[in-house]
């Protein structure tokens, strides 16, 4: 195959920048989402030599090209390149992106549009796209927007993300370990309450990374000073905790269960001015009520055999009393009516410049984690559904390690968390709740979950599978970008979906020092230098170790 392509001569503009008046391929055939073009080796080798920095190089993977029907550019991205067999020219592979626009020929591109209404017919001459048609394209719109980074092989291009959108339709930040995606998700939130400081948004925090990077910007509740109280669970939510049965034993230990709760809400003075009075209502009861209650139905019973479900109940909830590590639940300081306090630490509701709430769950008994999560983002889901009719107060929960919270169906037996996490993700944008999930494992996530997020941030992925996931919930137009999934260094990022401009490659901006979490591997090498303390620093371990406390 050897079609006639114009090579830009030797005295071409193109020589010191992108002309985009020269041809340098052809087009060869086209489908829907994806063409394939014939380009002139010679060209391309001699612009990718010749451009400067901050320039995209025409015809090489990941750079855009252009090819014109009247005042409409059709934008592609070529996804690959293999030579042809003349071995004098290329073949390209690319995926389309969408149209630019100009009002009269030779005024260059003016806007862009994602997708594309119009399509080239084969034999179509091929265009590179210039520094200042990348700017219109990747322009910064007249909506509210964060910048994160800067596009890929065009420093000098901010990379925008448009609040709205992102929030609106959910998120997901994936990437493998060490690939920065703590640093990059704490400069996004950063980012988010610079530009929102009366915002609220409410982080779960498995490893207590953030509480540091966020001193000065919220709230940081742990183990310490959340003041979990048990009765805003939930009736399920108390079966997680309470029951240790399986099976029929387990069916008769709730419906016992259930009496008693509601017996003990009842007894509330709170309770007389509901008119029906439901297990799930969050009114504040005794735990001691809830004890007596169970006593009093156990001596009912005809038999002892009978007893045996009452009195694995009054066991559970006297080991859960005695257990220091539940205390920031299950303390008797926390009878009183709390709630509205409770939501407003959380919400932070008002923000007063401080938008952002860090809840440590690292210190929280690892059986319950994933109660206390559910019950969080319960708390979250309900306050938005029971304030409709108030003025608007949209809140984000973000879930690092999402996939332990949200586990796909082959990963066993879900957490108590993905019920509501899945009515999140699903119904969230409804009421104002934004669902940020951030995973290094995106395949072990539910899959559900995942294709409800309307924007998409990938890191390097090391796992075919996780690869193969993320590819598969990622709409047509960025195959070509995905296929670098692989290649990505530390802290570049792919970001496609509703809340870019149109599918980009960025390198994430640097965080300074104070602002980054505490996620850095330590170095093994400058730490087996070091000796002396060891007594101390074991002493030390083995107290909070037994005492289970910071």
């Amino acid at each position: 195959m050897n079609m006639p392509i114009r090579p830009p001569a030797p005295e071409s503009p193109y020589a010191t920048r992108a002309d985009e008046s020269v041809a340098i391929g052809v087009l060869l055939d086209i489908s829907g989402a994806s063409s394939r073009l014939l380009l002139d080796m010679a060209a391309v080798s001699m612009l990718a030599n010749s451009v400067r920095d901050g320039e995209a190089p025409a015809g090489q993977v990941g750079s855009l090209v252009k090819l014109q029907i009247g005042k409409t550019w059709v934008i592609a991205s070529i996804r690959s390149t293999r030579l042809a067999d003349d071995g004098s020219n290329l073949i390209a592979d690319v995926d389309l992106m969408g149209e630019g626009y100009e009002p009269e020929p030779g005024q260059g591109m003016r806007g862009f549009r994602r997708g594309v209404t119009r399509y080239p017919l084969p034999g179509s001459p091929v265009h590179p796209v210039s520094i200042d048609a990348l700017r219109r394209i990747y322009a910064m719109q007249d909506r509210p927007h964060i910048t994160v980074g800067h596009i890929h092989m065009a420093p000098d291009l901010r990379a925008a993300l448009y609040v709205d959108p992102l929030l609106g339709k959910h998120f997901a930040l994936v990437g493998s370990t060490g690939t920065g995606k703590s640093t990059s998700t704490a400069l996004i939130l950063h980012r988010i309450c610079d530009y929102s400081p009366h915002g609220h948004v409410v982080v779960i925090d498995p490893h207590g990374e953030y509480a540091a990077a966020f001193e000065d910007k919220g709230e940081l509740l742990d183990v310490g000073n959340l003041q979990l109280p048990y009765w805003l669970l939930n009736f399920h939510e108390h079966c997680d905790i309470l029951l240790t049965s399986e099976g029929s034993a387990r069916q008769i230990e709730e419906d016992i269960l259930a009496r008693c709760i509601l017996g003990a809400k009842a007894k509330n003075r709170m309770a007389q001015d509901i008119p029906r009075l439901t297990i799930d209502a969050p009114v504040p009861y005794l735990i001691s009520d809830l004890s007596a209650l169970i006593q009093a139905e156990m001596a009912k019973m005809d038999r002892g055999s009978d007893n045996a479900p009452y009195l694995r109940l009054k066991a559970r909830i006297e080991e859960i009393r005695a257990d220091p590590r539940y205390a920031f639940m299950f303390s008797g300081m926390l009878v009183a009516d709390t709630m509205a306090g409770f939501l407003k630490r959380v919400f932070r509701l008002p923000a007063r410049g401080k938008p952002i709430s860090i809840i440590d769950v690292s210190g929280v008994p690892s059986e319950i984690t994933s109660v206390v999560v559910a019950v969080l983002a319960r708390l979250v889901f309900d306050f938005a559904i029971w304030s409709r009719g108030e003025t608007p107060k949209p809140v984000l929960l973000v879930c690092e390690e999402a996939h332990r919270y949200v586990p796909s169906e082959r990963g066993g037996i879900a957490s108590a968390a993905s019920g509501i996490l899945n009515r999140i993700a699903k119904e969230g944008r409804k009421y104002g709740v934004s669902l940020g999930l951030i995973t290094q494992r995106p395949s072990d996530l539910a899959e559900g979950v995942l294709s409800q997020c309307g924007t998409i941030l990938t890191m390097r992925l090391n796992n075919e599978r996780d690869q193969a996931f993320v590819r598969a919930a990622m709409p047509e137009d960025a195959r070509g970008f995905l296929d670098a999934i692989p290649a990505l260094r530390n802290r570049e990022c792919i970001i496609v979906g509703e809340g870019v401009a149109t599918p980009i490659r960025i390198s994430f901006d640097s965080l300074e020092a104070a602002r980054c979490p505490a996620s850095a591997s330590p170095s093994f090498t400058a730490m087996w230098q070091q000796e002396g303390g060891e007594d101390a620093m074991i002493e030390r371990t083995i107290r909070r170790w037994r005492t289970q406390g910071r």
